[in-house]
């Protein structure tokens, strides 16, 4: 005696060793031994011997018309052996009821299991449905399968060239467009960049770059709604000053200005005015919610996506020849030794006598002229002379804080596409590299007066008991990163006591934040915390500062890489085969006169900071890779060639992918990058 029994959701059949009541010893053609309770036992039968059985009744289950099966089946429950009975012959064998047993199982869409052997056969609306489903699965199956071999041919189907940065960086594993990729990924033993890459969908390593960009931070565009600048209200007293702003050409968002008064007295008054768009601009209205959407203005060369419309930056910005809405904080400082006495904070409209350009001006003004070393043709010269005392007083006792100097002995690189109308690159234009000293005169003044009035009003909020948002570093020991949060800790990158952004309110949204309860101090003075738009603790601060940090970090990852992508298309449009550069570690080194950090091949063993040259392999302006090998040492180590400044390769390197094949090889994240001064 045989039997065919149940062993979760499998059929197996042996021999029938012995049996009781509630049980049955069975013995499989493996000479396994199993005890099968009786329930489980669906059939028991003398012929065929099991294994002939299993496999004859598989073959005839798929003969079974399932659609024939489901009219011949009675509407209430039934067995599978009663099935076998009435379509195939009253009489039928062990070989036929064990098909219609398979074939039952297999088709839960016509027939609900409602116990071991039994069976009801589904609804008519179910069963359709269920066939729908099916019809559709299969076609979709024949969708991927399609794709998929498109793909492996060389050649991309257009739905997922549409899907192409979805696929990439945020896939709907469901969707056929991926399933298609993964499929085409497996059978060529490519990974999806390369294979899409083969296949003609990325035709352009630019647009692939800020596409993939605009993707993951302004899916919807990067336009604005139309809205008005709200005007200022305030009937704001007129400034007796005439202040003057320092940025480059290109800048729109001129936030701050700079003013002298008092020159020859004995005591000066020396004014920082920053734009005032926390005048006209209240927390939570239309202009508000876009920014704090954006919370930075993201930066590129030859392009930018502001955090406000340009026509509300252009309300605004200290433009030269009006009497701006500003606040202002005026420090009384002692004209022999540059003591700082006091300081004042007001909120008022001040006469821009000049927008200076450094670009224009750094060959024009410089330490002789400011100094009197050499005759001054500019504006505001004595001003200006004045301003670069103060700045490097003020940053030598920073320096004392900090614990030892700043130095600058890299260049700043300055990025300009040739012949470029100010619309979005298209990635194909010439670009131009210069060089700019760090530490210039023009920069040194705005960075420390920035500094200056950061640190001072973050002291203030500090004192009046409202909140701010702040910057910190708890040491400048390596790996010790800026943080944000809401208390005034000190700045050891900085040297001084506290630090917070309040000084470009038009391009980060933090500064916006912070000049909000800064206007709130300047009217109401010690009362301010109960006036303050935000009050201490307020979980919105915190809400603020994660989103900008993320945001922030975000959009300087994406400057960094496009200027890498620049930086390479530089070499190849100026056919660039060798460079000379300082070895840093681990095969990396870093190019004398372009930005650029990069692997080459035989720098391993050599010390660091060793001056070679290197030959250029290879680009891959999608990837942004570059391919290099050593060629000769040039001297001995160049200890100033690696300052601690940040080592790891540039942060846009191998593209950091979120489609799973096999198991991935996505690139870690990119280092956070430190904060700024100004």
């Amino acid at each position: 005696m045989f039997a065919l029994f149940e062993d979760a959701g499998k059929f197996l059949a042996g021999r029938v060793m012995s049996q009781a009541e509630a049980s049955v010893q069975i013995e499989l053609d493996s000479g396994k031994r199993v005890k099968v309770k009786s329930a489980h036992v669906l059939l028991q039968f003398e012929q065929p011997a099991p294994a002939q059985l299993l496999a004859q009744a598989q073959a005839l289950a798929q003969e079974i018309d399932l659609d024939l099966a489901w009219e011949f089946a009675p509407e209430d429950e039934f067995g599978f052996a009663d099935l076998a009975r009435d379509y195939f012959d009253a009489h039928a064998d062990a070989v036929q009821q064990a098909a219609a047993l398979l074939r039952l199982f297999e088709a839960p869409h016509y027939f609900r299991r409602v116990g071991k052997g039994r069976f009801k056969k589904a609804p008519e609306e179910i069963v359709k449905a269920a066939l729908l489903a099916i019809e559709r699965k299969q076609q979709q199956q024949a969708q991927v399968e399609a794709w998929a071999t498109e793909l492996a041919a060389g050649r991309c189907p257009e739905p997922v060239r549409e899907q192409l940065y979805k696929i990439l960086f945020k896939p709907d594993k469901n969707a056929l467009e991926y399933k298609a990729v993964v499929e085409a990924s497996k059978r060529t033993h490519h990974s999806a960049l390369d294979l899409l890459k083969a296949a003609g969908a990325i035709d352009s390593p630019y647009q692939f770059h800020w596409r993939r960009f605009l993707f993951e931070h302004f899916p919807k565009g990067y336009g604005f709604p139309a809205l008005a600048a709200p005007p200022v209200t305030d009937e704001l007293p007129v400034a007796p000053v005439q202040a003057f702003s320092i940025d480059d050409s290109a800048t729109t968002e001129i936030d701050d200005a700079l003013s002298v008064q008092g020159l020859g007295t004995g005591t000066v008054v020396f004014g920082v005015h920053i734009a005032a768009p926390g005048l006209a601009i209240a927390p939570g209205d239309a202009l508000d919610q876009v920014a704090r959407a954006r919370y930075s203005t993201v930066y590129m060369p030859g392009y930018k996506i502001t955090m406000l419309p340009d026509e509300v930056v252009q309300a605004y910005t200290l433009q030269e020849g009006r009497d701006c809405p500003a606040v202002s904080i005026y420090f009384t400082i002692d004209e022999a030794t540059l003591e700082v006495r006091g300081h004042e904070t007001r909120l008022e409209r001040v006469p821009i006598g000049a927008n200076l350009r450094h670009d224009q001006l750094d060959g024009v003004i410089t330490a002789d002229t400011l100094s009197g070393a050499a005759a001054a043709a500019y504006p505001f010269p004595a001003e200006l002379a004045f301003c670069w005392r103060l700045a490097r007083h003020l940053k030598a006792q920073r320096e004392v804080v900090r614990g030892k100097p700043e130095t600058f002995t890299r260049p700043d690189y300055s990025f300009r596409l040739a012949d470029h109308d100010g619309r979005e690159p298209t990635g194909r234009e010439t670009v131009l590299i210069t060089t700019r000293k760090r530490g210039e005169p023009l920069d040194l003044i705005v960075a420390e007066a920035m500094i200056l009035a950061n640190a001072t009003w973050g002291g203030w909020l500090a004192e009046l008991g409202v909140p701010g948002i702040y910057r910190s570093q708890a040491s400048l020991q390596p790996g010790v990163k800026v943080r944000m949060s809401t208390k005034p800790l000190p700045h050891a990158g900085m040297g001084v006591k506290q630090y917070t952004w309040a000084t470009s309110p038009l391009r980060r949204y933090v500064d916006l934040v912070n000049q909000w309860q800064i206007i709130a101090c300047a009217r109401h003075g010690r009362t301010a915390a109960l006036a303050a738009p935000f009050k201490p603790k307020d979980a919105e601060l915190f809400s603020v500062i994660s989103g900008f940090d993320a945001a922030y970090t975000a959009y300087n990852d994406f400057q960094h890489g496009i200027e890498r992508y620049w930086t390479l298309r530089y070499l190849v449009q100026n056919d660039l085969q060798e460079l000379t550069a300082a070895v840093l570690k681990d095969g990396l080194v870093r190019a004398d006169t372009l930005p650029l950090v990069f692997r080459a091949a035989g720098t391993e063993n050599l010390p660091r900071g060793a001056h070679v040259r290197v030959r250029i392999t290879g680009v891959d302006e999608l990837t942004l890779d570059v391919h290099a090998n050593f060629v000769e040492r040039l001297d001995e180590v160049v200890s100033e060639a690696v300052e601690d400044e940040g080592e790891e390769e540039d942060t846009a390197g191998p593209i950091a992918l979120a489609i799973e094949i096999d198991e991935g090889d996505n690139a870690a994240p990119a280092a956070d990058p430190a904060g700024a001064a100004a």
